[in-house]
C-alpha cells in the first residue's frame, strides 16, 4: 500500500507539473518578450515627441539628443536611428550585430525613429524567467514527493502496527495495545481486533484454568490409586493377585503419562510468550538488584547497553538468565563484571555478553558447564543448565564464548525490521518490565 500511495501521488504531481509548468513557462517567456518590445515602443514614442518639439521650435537635431533612448541602467541597450524630414540621419548607441528586434515609429512631422536591440538580449531575459519557472516546478515536485512520503507513512504505519499486533495475537500474545491512527477504516479494524483479543484472552484463561484444575483433579485420585495398588501388591501373597495389581499399576502410570502429555501439548498449542522487550529496562532492573551484592563483595558491576535495542524474549525468562549469569560471576569470577550488548550478524540478532576478570572456567569443566549437576563445588549445578533451557525456549542460545577470563554470550532474536516501513514497532507490544518485580 505504501508503494502504491507513493506511486499514485508522484504520478499526480508529475502530471500537474508537466501540464502546468511547460505552458506557464511558454506564456511567461512570451509575456516578457512583449513587455520588452512595449518598452522599446514607449522609448521610440518619447523620442518622436522630442523630435517634433525641436522641429516645431526650430531647434537643430543632433545625435546627442538620441542618447536618452539608448537605454542602460537595467534597460536594454538599443541602437537609435532618426531620419529627419529633410533627409538628414542621426544615430546613437552601440552597433547591433547578428539577429535583432526593431521598433519603428513615425513622428507627427514625418521623422522616422527606429530602435534596434539584440535578439539575444531579449532571449536571455526570457530564459531567466523560464529558469525561475523550472526551479519553482522542481520545488513543487519535491514538495509533492515529501507530501507523498508523509501521507504514505501515515497510511501504511497503522497497517503495519495492525499486522504486527495480529501476528502477536496469532502467536498467543492476546493483549495487543493499539493506538488510534486517525484513519477511520483502520481504527475500525483495530477495534475489532482488540475485541477479538479480549475474547481470546478470556477463552485462553478459561482453558488454562481448566487444564490446571483437570491436572489437579486427576493427579490426586490417580496417585491414591497407585498407592492403593502398591499396598495390595505388598499385602497379598497370591501370585495372581500381585500380577493383576502390577498390571493395574502400570495402567495407572500410563494414564498419568497420557494426562501429562495432553497438558504439555495443550500448553505448546497456546503459542509462545515472547514479546518485543526493551533490553535496557530488563538489565536496569538487574543492575538495581545485584549492585548491592557486588558492592558488598567490593567488586564493580558495569553495564554497556544500547538504550534503543529491542529483542524478542519473555521478560521473566530473560531476567532469570541474566540473574543467573550475574550470580555465577559473583560466586566464581573476580574483578569488574561487565554486561554489554552488541549486534550479531545481518539478521538483527543481539548478543548480551557477561564478562569478568577472574581466573575463568577450568578446562575440565568448560565442555560440560551447561550440563545438570555439573558444578565446581560452590553450587547445585542447575543454574546454568536452567538458564540455557530458558534461553532456548525463547529461540535464543547461551554459550561460553571465552574461558579465560570467562565470557558468557546470550544470543537473542532481534525485532524483525519487516514489522514497519522504517524499523517501526507496534507501540503497544514493546514491554518495559516493572522495576519493582524481582526474579531469583
Amino acid at each position: 500500500m505504501r508503494r502504491r500511495v507513493l506511486q499514485s501521488t508522484i504520478a499526480a504531481v508529475t502530471v500537474a507539473v508537466v501540464l502546468l509548468g511547460f505552458p506557464l513557462a511558454f506564456l511567461v517567456a512570451q509575456l516578457v518578450r512583449e513587455n520588452e518590445v512595449s518598452a522599446l515602443e514607449a522609448r521610440a514614442a518619447g523620442l518622436a515627441r522630442s523630435v517634433d518639439f525641436r522641429i516645431e521650435e526650430g531647434i537643430p537635431l543632433t545625435a546627442r539628443m538620441l542618447e536618452v533612448a539608448v537605454g542602460g541602467d537595467g534597460a536594454l541597450e538599443a541602437t537609435v536611428v532618426v531620419s529627419a524630414p529633410g533627409g538628414a540621419q542621426f544615430q546613437a548607441g552601440p552597433p547591433i550585430e547578428g539577429r535583432y528586434v526593431s521598433v519603428v515609429t513615425e513622428s507627427a512631422n514625418g521623422a522616422n525613429i527606429t530602435l534596434y536591440v539584440s535578439w539575444w538580449d531579449v532571449f536571455w531575459i526570457s530564459a531567466r524567467v523560464i529558469a525561475l519557472v523550472v526551479v519553482a516546478a522542481v520545488v513543487a515536485f519535491g514538495a509533492g514527493i515529501a507530501m507523498a512520503i508523509w501521507q504514505a507513512n501515515r497510511l501504511a504505519a497503522p497497517l503495519v502496527y495492525l499486522a504486527a499486533s495480529a501476528e502477536q495475537l496469532g502467536s498467543g500474545q492476546v493483549r495487543p495495545q493499539l493506538r488510534p491512527s486517525g484513519v477511520e477504516e483502520i481504527d475500525l479494524v483495530a477495534a475489532e481486533l482488540a475485541r477479538s483479543a479480549d475474547r481470546m484472552a478470556g477463552r485462553l484463561a478459561a482453558e488454562r484454568q481448566f487444564g490446571a484444575d483437570a491436572s489437579h483433579q486427576l493427579r490426586t485420585p490417580l496417585t491414591a490409586l497407585s498407592m492403593r495398588l502398591e499396598e495390595i501388591a505388598l499385602a497379598t501373597q497370591e501370585p495372581e493377585v500381585r500380577e493383576e495389581a502390577r498390571i493395574s499399576l502400570e495402567q495407572v502410570e500410563r494414564l498419568v503419562t497420557v494426562v501429562d502429555d495432553l497438558l504439555a501439548r495443550s500448553r505448546r498449542a497456546q503459542g509462545g510468550t515472547t514479546e518485543a522487550v526493551v533490553l535496557a529496562d530488563v538489565l536496569r532492573q538487574q543492575r538495581e538488584e545485584w549492585a548491592p551484592a557486588y558492592a558488598a563483595a567490593e567488586r564493580r558491576l558495569v553495564f554497556e547497553i544500547d538504550p534503543d535495542v529491542q529483542v524478542l524474549a519473555t521478560p521473566g525468562a530473560l531476567a532469570q538468565v541474566i540473574a543467573t549469569l550475574l550470580e555465577n560471576s559473583l560466586k566464581h569470577g573476580g574483578g569488574t563484571t561487565t554486561v554489554r550488548s552488541r549486534p550479531s550478524g545481518a539478521s538483527g540478532a543481539v548478543v548480551v555478553e557477561v564478562a569478568d576478570e577472574g581466573a575463568g572456567v577450568p578446562d575440565d569443566l568448560a565442555p560440560r558447564i551447561f550440563e545438570r549437576e555439573v558444578t565446581s563445588g560452590a553450587g547445585t549445578g542447575l543454574g546454568l543448565a536452567l538458564a540455557r533451557d530458558l534461553a532456548s525456549a525463547d529461540g535464543g542460545r547461551l554459550e561460553l564464548a571465552q574461558r579465560r577470563p570467562a565470557v558468557f554470550a546470550l544470543f537473542l532474536a532481534g525485532v524483525p525490521a519487516s514489522l514497519a516501513p522504517d524499523v517501526v514497532l507496534p507501540r503497544g507490544s514493546v514491554i518495559s518490565p516493572r522495576t519493582d518485580r524481582r526474579w531469583r
